[in-house]
């Protein structure tokens, strides 16, 4: 049975014409699905299954730039229309990914220059789907002649439901051709403007590195060894460059298909290239979306989150998981269990990936919702229960919409300034932790009492949060630091970790009082730090917790309060300290974020800040209040008993519940 797409906002119809979106009624579930690889008599049996099963959505289009401009300037859309109309014909709606990468081999083999060239000067061979070089003029100006035939081809089909935009952009290689050095010249000339404020910036007076022309700057090395200032500028460089990709294809999509939102499967947090994706998104995205591979439930909800963003609309899951707790494996039900946390996470849309197991490829033995030979899998079962579970779900107050209460600070720019490569890296050797670790450690406390957080941009979102956390922000930019001085100074209340504000734009460590730029909000300077043989115990509320990461700064207070003393360091100091500034507060705690510390502390001010904390549930159990019912979900392989007062009756199980809720391993259940 299909879903009815007429609710408060029909698809084609974007966020800013209807400013009351997000919309009640609408869940979606569905697949991902690669045509190319089925005959007609295959896909039309595909169809018929997806329809089923409930699947009320499909994205395609994705890596398959070739089947629809198999060579220069030849176009073929036919074989794509045929299916568009059988999709329609079932009640299934498209989302259609502009596949931009890979590029054709075609393209590769005529213009050269679209091929990569690794740090060693060699040109390699596109062995894999992330190897084109996207900065490359023949790249763009092919890219964009694509998307716009194929948006204008397809701009008033009525199956379509959103486009997409090159499929995990973000994880490819970085190319050092000659012209990728030339390009990057430029960006830093529009950055810089003068060598001089390009030596200045890079600290090229260490180790005689001084430029004397711009000619002179190579691009620096991905891998090492590079130094921290230049290495962060092409992780810039980069990231402009996957930013001004994106911004290109919104404008053919504003010009060809405008009443369609723009929801694109992205990676900004890939390792080998990643962009700035919190500062830029509200250029080129509708709705959230990313691709759902879950490892555990504080992964998966800070990836959902880190894309959300502070983005008013839900979240889309464009590629989910169909191997259950691993790439490959159940146990069976554990898929519906991510669905059921993901929907917590203000989950719209789950799209698994992929309906057919890929038989070949870089993915191959990559089991989808139907097996090698297109018997439905279990899996097939699972995600048609969870259609048939949401198409009931969505007349309950889903997607969940509640503008959260609490702020976390991500930084693109600390997470990679804060990890240089290269073996004599000093930088490295000073972070006692990964970076983004330190920031899932400051979501895990409101993430286990049930509180909804966002993940923000410090110096590009509005701050209209009870409680902001900055764990570890290495570099405090002007931006930024502004914005965290005008927060506390309008009433807000702030904490901040080690690590923080050490050092400026340019990846150089402040030659003022630390943290930087923030010494005064803080009344505080921070200059000491130590490792000692065990780590850190804080007493803090008349109880003494136990740090777990052996690391800690020595605190100066100038016109801080000590909130909480080191109970068992050589010296004795403030492990959190409380300073008035303007009408609010700023705190900071001497010891990299992590659980047993934050814990405490957070809690220590939800009474204070009228934070309201979620249902209490047992370890493993989360759950959101949703129009007056409670979606309990757990994630465990144990059987958990929830107290939840009174009786109560379960829509999705349609049992009677008094007094309390015991809940079978990776179940869900939603009480009224």
């Amino acid at each position: 049975m299909a879903l009815c797409l007429s609710s408060t906002l029909s698809f084609g119809q974007s966020a800013d014409q209807h400013p009351d979106w997000p919309g009640k009624g609408q869940l979606f579930v569905g697949t991902c699905y690669q045509p190319v690889d089925r005959s007609p008599e295959q896909i039309g049996h595909d169809i018929a299954l997806m329809q089923q099963a409930g699947f009320t959505l499909v994205r395609m289009g994705d890596l398959s730039w070739d089947a629809f401009e198999p060579s220069e300037g030849h176009f073929e859309f036919a074989w794509f229309d045929n299916i568009l109309e059988q999709m329609n014909q079932a009640g299934i709606k498209v989302i259609l990914d502009i596949g931009g990468s890979p590029a054709p081999i075609w393209l590769h083999h005529k213009y050269p220059s679209v091929n990569m060239v690794n740090e060693l000067g060699a040109t390699v061979q596109p062995a894999e789907r992330y190897m084109d070089d996207i900065s490359d003029p023949a790249y763009r100006e092919h890219l964009i002649r694509f998307a716009d035939e194929l948006t204008r081809h397809y701009a008033h089909n009525p199956a379509l439901a959103a486009i997409g935009y090159n499929n995990e952009i973000g994880n490819g290689v970085m190319s050092y051709s000659e012209g990728d050095r030339q390009r990057f010249i430029e960006w830093l000339k529009v950055k810089y403007n003068t060598i001089a404020n390009l030596n200045k910036a890079w600290a090229t007076q260490r180790w005689s590195r001084h430029f004397n022309s711009f000619d002179e700057v190579q691009l620096p090395y991905a891998n090492g060894p590079s130094p921290p200032e230049r290495y962060l500028d092409l992780h810039r460089f980069w990231s402009d460059v996957t930013v001004s990709v994106l911004e290109d294809l919104e404008k053919v999509r504003e010009r060809n298909v405008p009443n369609l939102p723009a929801i694109s499967n992205l990676w900004d947090t890939a390792g080998r290239r990643g962009f700035d994706y919190l500062s830029s998104n509200k250029k080129y995205v509708g709705y959230g979306a990313e691709g759902f591979y879950p490892a555990n439930p504080l992964d998966v909800s800070f990836g959902a989150l880190l894309v959300k963003g502070d983005l008013s609309t839900p979240e889309w899951f464009n590629e989910f998981t169909t191997g259950g707790g691993g790439t490959y494996g159940g146990p069976k039900g554990i898929i519906r269990m991510w669905a059921y946390l993901a929907l917590i996470d203000y989950g719209q849309t789950f799209l698994a990936w992929t309906f057919n197991t890929h038989r070949g490829g870089e993915e191959q033995a990559l089991f989808g919702l139907l097996d090698h030979d297109g018997t439905p899998s279990w899996k097939y079962a699972e995600f048609k229960q969870i259609a048939s579970e949401f198409a009931r779900m969505q007349h309950f107050g889903f997607p969940r919409y509640r503008r959260p209460e609490v702020a976390i600070a991500y930084s693109f720019e600390s997470n990679i300034a804060s990890h240089p490569p290269g073996p004599s890296n000093t930088v490295r050797q000073y972070f006692a932790v990964g970076y983004a670790d330190q920031v899932k450690s400051a979501v895990e406390p409101f993430f286990e009492d049930n509180i909804d957080i966002a993940l923000i941009n410090i110096g590009h979102s509005t701050l209209d949060y009870k409680l902001v956390v900055v764990p570890a922000d290495y570099v405090m930019d002007a931006a930024s630091a502004e914005a965290i001085r005008n927060y506390v100074r309008n009433g807000g209340t702030l904490i901040m970790t080690a690590f923080s504000a050490k050092v400026d734009e340019n990846s150089q460590w402040f030659d003022t009082p630390l943290p930087g730029r923030l010494n005064d909000v803080f009344g505080i300077r921070t200059s000491e730090f130590y490792r000692p043989a065990s780590p850190p115990e804080i007493s803090l509320n008349g109880k003494v917790e136990k740090a777990t990461i052996g690391f800690y700064e020595v605190l100066e207070s100038h016109t801080a309060k000590t909130m909480a003393m080191f109970a068992n360091t050589p010296e004795e100091s403030p492990a959190i300290t409380i300073n008035n500034f303007g009408k609010g507060r700023a705190i900071y705690v001497a010891v990299p974020a992590q659980m047993p510390i934050l814990a405490p502390l957070v809690r220590s001010l939800y009474a204070d800040l009228r934070i309201e904390r979620g249902p209490e549930t047992p370890s493993g159990v989360y759950a959101r209040v949703v129009e007056g019912k409670t979606l309990y979900v757990n994630t465990t392989a144990d059987e958990k008993t929830i107290t939840i007062g009174g009786s109560r009756r379960g829509v999705i199980s349609g049992k009677s519940y008094s007094g309390t809720l015991r809940l079978k391993p990776y179940d869900a259940e939603l009480v009224e």
